[in-house]
């Protein structure tokens, strides 16, 4: 199937935690189908850091998955009266500050209460527990779609493909903090740097609407650092434990690399490659790969929705804390 052709600039002004991308900070994604060739598809990914997957996904089982969770958040009242939970519309006369999305490392929106839970209450209360409720858990994720393509694409099998059960299930409201900077093997550093993450939009996303954004050939860097970070650490006398405890100290809060993507693109001299996301899109990316978010402006008050999925070769070492349902505070 040919790729679809994009513009060369964005159509909208797209937003970051430190400001506004300027046009010549803007790339975008390459699509790929997930019939095409397996070996292009495993060259592509290998030589970008990821693989934008259109429609991997059957539509009317994300878009079902999406009403399952805005129903279930529906008491917090973040939803606007008169619509769907399927949509997921934000109630604009609520303040977005009691609606704070769930950020890398616990964080939220930079509001948190002495426990590190970010202000939402009762939000924040359903938005953790959806993460354990069956027809997440143990069907969306578990999605054989999904694991099947993984398997196949990685080589590892059905048999050695385990997706950990450990997720960040993250919404973002309208006009809240975007993700800051960061690469995924921050956060899976007790195994093998072999993982995969499916990062799965739950519902259609604008290109203002706060989807994941990669920074362009990001992997490549992603492993420079995590190398330079480790060879320094080494010749200091540090045993490789004490290396990787010096890493995440000295990371920005939260294991970034930085809050603000405008300044670190212009810092690394790399773009920002964008898109807009279908329900049924999956974004497939190594553990270096470095990515953020925009801040989301969607005209239509659209709540952008979104799963992280980490996948391992059950047969070679990985990071046992990824066997637990995310909780706050679980210190990963």
């Amino acid at each position: 199937m040919p790729h679809s052709t994009t513009p060369s600039t964005p159509s909208v002004p797209l937003y970051v935690n430190d400001g506004l991308l300027n046009s010549n900070q803007v790339g975008y994604l390459q699509a790929s189908f997930p019939d095409e060739p397996l070996e292009e598809l495993r060259q592509r990914f290998e030589r970008d850091g990821y693989l934008f997957l259109k429609g991997l996904l059957p539509r009317d089982d994300v878009l079902k998955a999406r009403e399952d969770y805005f129903t279930y958040l529906a008491p917090s009242g973040v939803l606007a009266p008169g619509t769907l939970p399927v949509e997921g519309i934000f109630d604009e006369k609520k303040d977005k500050l009691d609606y704070p999305g769930m950020y890398v490392n616990n964080l939220g929106a930079g509001f948190a209460d002495a426990n590190g839970r970010p202000r939402g209450g009762l939000f924040v209360d359903l938005a953790l527990k959806a993460h354990s409720e069956p027809w997440y858990k143990d069907g969306f994720c578990k999605h054989p779609a999904l694991h099947s393509f993984i398997a196949k694409i990685t080589g590892w099998g059905d048999g050695n493909t385990l997706g950990l059960t450990r997720s960040l299930l993250r919404n973002n409201t309208p006009q809240n903090k975007a993700i800051g900077v960061h690469y995924d093997q921050i956060f899976l550093r007790h195994g093998e740097d072999t993982s995969m993450t499916a990062w799965v939009p739950m519902g259609d996303i604008a290109l203002d609407g706060g989807g994941l954004i990669y920074l362009e050939n990001g992997h490549t860097l992603g492993q420079e650092i995590e190398k330079a970070f480790y060879d320094k650490a080494r010749q200091t006398g540090l045993t490789e434990e004490e290396a990787k405890n010096a890493f995440n100290k000295n990371m920005m809060g939260g294991g970034l690399l930085a809050d603000g993507a405008k300044e670190f693109a212009a810092a690394h001299g790399r773009r920002w490659l964008v898109t807009d996301y279908q329900a049924g899109d999956v974004v497939l990316h190594t553990p270096y790969m470095i990515h953020a978010s925009t801040i989301n402006k969607d005209p239509k008050n659209v709540i952008r929705l979104g799963t992280d999925l980490r996948f391992v070769d059950s047969s070679r070492p990985y990071d046992k804390r990824w066997t637990n349902v995310y909780e706050f505070g679980d210190g990963v």
